[in-house]
């Protein structure tokens, strides 16, 4: 497994563009937005580690591989070459060479992530390609297990949540999109609640880095902020860590 480009060493000249921050919390709580835009505001790099096992998960179900086996999923993980972006502005992420952007966010692949990633050995080989993507830091890092076992020494580590029934609306409209009666809306938001539900209990019960909060990470629950008001929040957090050289803020 490769990455596209490099880790890009942090920004000389700054004592604080070796941060690394770190954003846990289950499916649907806002990870992404918040990262993605803390990322941008603060100038740094950005990765989506859920977006490699969504990767795997995606390549196993094109080789209708068996999700109970986990010596083949293993095996996949460690054959299968991804790249991924680290531009927060510009997120892309390729499997083998082939475009697998869009693809990843789909509902197959969505209701099986949690069963490849919840194998040891995946998660094995996946970890060793985050912490090369990581590098030396300046970034911002998005998953499950970020603070616990990817970057336990984070700088700033958030955990952030929200009411399943919020995460729920925010997840159906990304995999439903518009809906044309309110009956097929509330289908959508049951069906889609049910799954969230389920992978909350597999991505919390597993045996290898379950989500957990860890210990100094602050928890942010999001269901009554704004995305703009968890960035800022984040945001804070990250300039007194580096107090007395906060970062600079870039524009909205």
């Amino acid at each position: 497994m490769d990455s596209a480009r490099p880790p890009t060493a942090p920004a000389r000249g700054h004592p604080a563009r070796g941060i690394v921050v770190a954003i846990d919390g289950p499916s649907g709580s806002g990870k992404s937005t918040v990262a993605r835009e803390v990322a941008r505001r603060l100038g740094l790099r950005y990765l989506d580690t859920g977006a490699l096992y969504r990767a795997v998960t995606w390549c196993a179900l094109e080789h209708r591989l068996d999700l109970e086996d986990p010596e083949a999923l293993a095996e996949l993980a460690e054959r299968v070459v991804l790249q991924i972006s680290t531009d927060p502005a510009d997120f892309w992420l390729t499997a083998d060479g082939r475009d697998a952007t869009a693809v990843i966010r789909t509902r197959p692949v969505t209701n099986a992530v949690s069963v490849v990633s919840a194998v040891p050995d995946v998660r094995a080989h996946l970890l060793r390609l985050q912490r090369e993507l990581i590098g030396s830091g300046g970034i911002v890092v998005e998953g499950r297990d970020i603070g616990t076992a990817v970057a336990p020494d984070a700088h700033v580590k958030v955990f952030l949540t929200a009411s399943s029934s919020a995460r729920a609306v925010r997840r159906s409209r990304e995999l439903d999109g518009p809906v044309d009666s309110a009956t097929d809306a509330a289908a959508a938001m049951s069906q889609t609640r049910a799954e969230i539900d389920r992978r909350d209990r597999l991505d919390s019960s597993r045996a290898a880095a379950p989500l957990v909060r860890a210990r100094d990470a602050v928890e942010l629950d999001s269901t009554s902020l704004t995305a703009e008001q968890v960035v800022a929040e984040v945001l804070d957090m990250a300039n007194e860590i580096t107090s007395p050289h906060p970062l600079p803020v870039l524009g909205r």
